[in-house]
């Protein structure tokens, strides 16, 4: 991991695969007319390109970005060792620093949006309830010149119910061959897998609702925007995240909006970054002040998912499914374990016929599994709840360590226990979240707007490449 940044480090988890010669951006040499140059190393370390009069110019150093990363097809998983430049803490610290120094015309409006999961690490790190957590990260935020702080569930709730109406639409169409089984797409590190390595096959399969922290994008450069009578391009909207694969995510092209050149989310922040912006000023969590999170418009309370750290996807559509498709109501779920706890199933039969058929598969063995299935024509399940990260996002790469590695199961069990705690709801419960769902997109149900601010679309990458092709 030499040069890279600190807080890309390697943790536990099942799927990492380092850049190799391939993560190489091609770049375009000017050639002069004239005697050759040489390079030279100047004594601050730079690189100097040297005439034949001896004059030096110093060269500019090559920076590959999220988008050439993206672009590229060399690699499967590595986004977390990726030299990134405008996804971190100091950039936000950057921007932050700036705004304290304008008028308040030029002024930003600096939004950070956070996940449960993030709050939930934070929470067991610094010893604390989910409550105590949330509001002395907003006190701490608030500190630094950020002016609002909201959590993540509308656009969870906005996620789950444009992902019901999706899946019950296809199950409707009876298209088996190109629509079921329904995948989700809220993993980002799932998603660069899928597009890289089984791209066309695959991608028809993937659910095009997009994940809640590109619809928490749309919500704020969007629907809050509107109510603040400010641009998209006005707001710097932050999200404090669980994985770094989210900061790929947030600097897809499919995000970017070319009429405000903005992004839906400018900067992604995770759990262990947050943790070295506390020890770098010497602060601790616990010791900032309380301060209560904002509510976006429209938003009455919190929003907490039932289902476990993984969003609800499964539990959530399959109660709904059920309702919908076979006016049956469905009670407390029961799961069969199959090989182990990250990949699960359950049935749903009516009158004693089997009809909804959903599976869970946490972490790429599993996931690798499911593809395959499918590849064979042999895949049960009408829907699956994908995550990269073995024991979905409780446990992703962005997440703060234990201090011991030998008690990482216990560490982790803690932050299930704290994301446990949470008052956790069905969906069709929370009536806020249709009266949101038609202020922002409309009582008309308008189809445009619908697949503008709730949809995203996938992109099949073939390796054209091969390291040992290259030629040097």
């Amino acid at each position: 991991m030499d040069g890279f940044s600190g807080t890309l480090r390697l943790t536990d988890l099942n799927d990492f695969i380092a850049p190799t010669q391939e993560c190489i951006k091609p770049v375009k040499i000017e050639r002069k007319s004239g005697k050759l140059s040489a390079i030279k190393i100047t004594s601050s370390g730079d690189y100097a390109e040297v005439d034949s009069h001896g004059v030096e110019t110093k060269l500019v150093k090559a920076q590959i970005t999220l988008n050439d990363c993206l672009a590229c097809s060399g690699c499967v998983t590595s986004a977390e060792t990726v030299l990134i430049q405008l996804q971190s803490a100091e950039e936000l610290c950057r921007v932050l620093d700036e705004n304290a120094k304008v008028s308040a015309a030029e002024r930003k409006l600096v939004v950070v949006s956070v996940s449960a999961q993030a709050f939930a690490s934070l929470a067991n790190r610094y010893q604390l309830t989910m409550k105590e957590c949330e509001e002395k990260f907003c006190g701490f935020l608030r500190s630094m010149g950020v002016d609002r702080v909201y959590d993540m569930g509308a656009a969870s709730a906005l996620a789950l119910k444009e992902t019901q109406r999706e899946f019950v639409d296809r199950y409707r169409s009876g298209d088996r061959k190109s629509a079921l089984p329904m995948l989700t797409s809220a993993c980002p590190g799932w998603i660069c897998y899928a597009e890289k390595t089984h791209g066309l096959f695959i991608l028809p399969f993937i659910s095009t609702t997009k994940s809640p922290q590109q619809i928490m994008g749309s919500l704020v450069k969007n629907h809050l925007a509107e109510h603040q009578c400010k641009s998209p391009s006005q707001i710097y909207h932050v999200t404090v995240m669980m994985c770094y694969d989210k900061k790929l995510e947030a600097s897809r092209d499919d995000f970017y909006d070319d009429l405000y050149r903005t992004r839906d989310v400018d900067c992604v922040v995770t759990s262990l970054e947050v943790e070295q912006m506390l020890e770098q000023r010497n602060l601790v969590l616990s010791q900032c002040e309380s301060v209560p999170l904002d509510r976006l418009p429209g938003v009455e309370s919190s929003f907490h998912a039932v289902g476990g750290g993984a969003g609800g996807y499964l539990e959530n559509i399959l109660s709904f499914a059920a309702k919908e498709l076979f006016q049956t109501e469905i009670g407390p779920i029961e799961y069969k374990v199959i090989r182990n706890q990250d990949f699960r199933e359950v049935t749903i039969s009516v009158n004693g016929e089997p009809k909804l058929h959903f599976a869970a598969a946490y972490g790429f063995r599993n996931i690798q599994n499911i593809v395959q299935k499918m590849k064979r024509g042999k895949c049960p399940y009408d829907f699956v709840e994908i995550m990269a990260c073995p024991s979905a996002c409780l446990n992703g790469g962005g997440q703060i360590r234990p201090p011991d590695p030998s008690v990482a199961k216990i560490w982790l069990q803690n932050v299930q226990q704290l994301f446990d705690s949470l008052d956790c709801q069905k969906l069709e419960n929370v009536q806020w979240v249709q009266q949101l769902y038609d202020a922002w997109i409309g009582p008309q149900d308008d189809d445009r707007k619908r697949l503008q601010l709730l949809h995203t679309q996938y992109h099949s990458l073939e390796n054209k490449s091969n390291a040992l092709n290259i030629k040097w």
